[in-house]
């Protein structure tokens, strides 16, 4: 079936390494068209470009997570799944990533990463999945033939095959519990011609490494890497760590840390023949969901992300475990935790600043008695494998009442989300958000300030779907000491200019 791509999973249970299939499938190359291509791409024939792109549906589950709701300023939270495809669809992908044999297969997800950049755009955070993880991929219909491919377990980098990359957003949804806004997927071609037109990439080796799988030779220290070094770079697995996809993402972590580097520091093109080069090759080579579907919004796109300091950028790789069958599985408590900080907007290296209101400090009680703060429920309990559970909305909206709160309606518009939250529009109405967090036994954390809401709003997330009151330790992150990704997500910062990785020894030289 051809899951084994990578030469296994590279831990227990992994398949034996085959030759000339170790083939990177980068998140880099994705920023690099965010920030260059589409810059300079600008200038010349944008329509022509244009229709270089591909196109197809976000999501291609029956069901889809709600999006992120606005803060109390309106900003909104982004989320974008990168995803690495190795299609052998063309000439030129088949000589970059050898395999011939494999032409004509259907191409997997072999690295997938979900970018978020915080409502504010004052951090990013980016969470890499393991390909070989043990995920349940939903029921997906194929926009183009309407195959319908039911719900199944598999390793996550097999849902690619179940329709579109669509499929593979709704696995993420599912599996993460994060709503996804955009999707970018991109092949081999142009990445060869996006390190050279950065002119390489700073790279470091523990110890002189020669991995004759993905053809990286490189001595101790530190390299640049250019052209198909590069490419020879995000490829390696076995030459890192334990041999397997896991250190392979971290020096892919590494190389995407440095060019960001590179491109704040001022890297720039200046001859417009290989401008014009790379912004042919990248937009052939990426596929992008319909709401990015133009070099103008992948340029808009850029502009945000760039706003980001490289000091709060911080990507780290799913906690995770082996499982038999080749498998890797989420890490009890710490994948989710992971997982819950993204989706409540807390920034993975635990340097969010408080809200500071100096001369007036939040409110903590009510401004009216409980018989009179109007409250509306909603029913977020579906998902895209659980239908949501019926008459939630009304059970909790009778326990608010018994507790109350006379003002209480159950909102039958349907809602989707993990965790179960109270918003309230305005900062003076915070105190009655808290009433009502503190009946249900709902923790603090759980309130948001949202210019999104009506009053106080509470969703009935898929974290809660039986009982009167919240269940205690049901996966929320609590704790001011907890607000930051846990020592399992192997974080690596933006601005690490120090990092090095680790050679695996059997592959020193």
């Amino acid at each position: 079936m051809g899951t084994d791509d990578f030469g296994g999973g590279g831990g227990e249970g992994g398949g034996p390494p085959r030759k000339k299939r170790r083939v990177l499938r980068w998140f880099t190359v994705c920023l690099s068209l965010l920030i260059l291509a589409t810059a300079g791409a600008g200038y010349f024939y944008i329509e022509h470009l244009n229709g270089n792109l591909s196109k197809d549906i976000l999501n291609l589950g029956d069901s889809k997570l709600d999006k992120s709701n606005p803060n109390a300023a309106g900003q909104t939270p982004m989320n974008i799944l990168l995803l690495g495809s190795d299609s052998r669809q063309s000439k030129s992908n088949v000589e970059l990533g050898g395999a011939k044999g494999d032409s004509g297969r259907p191409p997997l997800a072999d690295v997938q990463m979900l970018l978020h950049v915080s409502a504010d755009r004052s951090n990013m955070s980016v969470i890499s999945v393991p390909r070989d993880t043990k995920a349940t991929i939903p029921k997906c219909t194929d926009p183009d033939d309407k195959k319908v491919y039911d719900e199944t377990t598999d390793k996550i980098n097999t849902s690619l095959q179940h329709g579109g990359p669509g499929c593979t957003v709704a696995t993420w949804e599912e599996l993460t519990g994060i709503p996804v806004d955009h999707f970018m997927m991109i092949d081999f071609s142009g990445v060869v011609s996006m390190a050279d037109a950065v002119g390489g990439v700073p790279v470091c080796v523990n110890n002189n490494v020669y991995d004759p799988q993905s053809k990286l030779r490189l001595k101790k220290g530190n390299s640049v890497v250019r052209g198909e070094q590069a490419l020879h770079w995000l490829r390696t697995r076995h030459g890192f760590g334990d041999g397997s996809d896991i250190g392979r993402a971290r020096a892919q972590h590494l190389y995407m840390n440095s060019m960001v580097r590179q491109l704040k520091a001022g890297t720039k093109l200046t001859d417009p023949g290989k401008m014009r080069g790379l912004a042919e090759a990248a937009t052939k080579a990426l596929t992008v969901d319909e709401g990015l579907g133009s070099v103008k919004k992948l340029y808009d796109l850029g502009n945000d992300l760039k706003r980001v300091p490289t000091k709060r950028i911080t990507m780290v790789t799913m906690p995770w475990q082996y499982a038999p069958g080749g498998y890797v599985v989420p890490k009890n408590g710490d994948a989710d935790h992971t997982f819950s900080l993204i989706r409540n907007d807390v920034a993975l290296d635990g340097k969010d600043k408080k809200k500071a209101h100096a001369k007036k400090p939040e409110p903590t009680e009510p401004t009216q008695p409980r018989s009179e703060i109007p409250v509306r429920v909603m029913n977020g309990t579906g998902s895209a494998l659980q239908p949501p559970v019926s008459g939630r909305a009304g059970v909790v909206s009778e326990q608010l009442g018994r507790k109350g709160f006379a003002q209480t309606t159950a909102d039958q518009t349907p809602k989707s989300q993990a965790d179960t939250t109270i918003s309230y529009q305005r900062r003076d109405q915070r105190g009655n958000a808290l009433a009502v967090a503190r009946a249900i036994g709902l923790p603090e954390n759980a309130v948001k300030h949202s210019s999104g809401v009506q009053g106080v709003t509470l969703v009935v997330g898929g974290d809660w779907r039986e009982g009167t009151s919240y269940p205690k330790g049901a996966g929320r992150s609590g704790g001011e000491q907890e607000n930051k990704a846990p020592d399992s997500a192997d974080a690596l910062r933006g601005d690490d200019d120090k990092a090095c990785m680790e050679v695996n020894p059997s592959y020193v030289w």
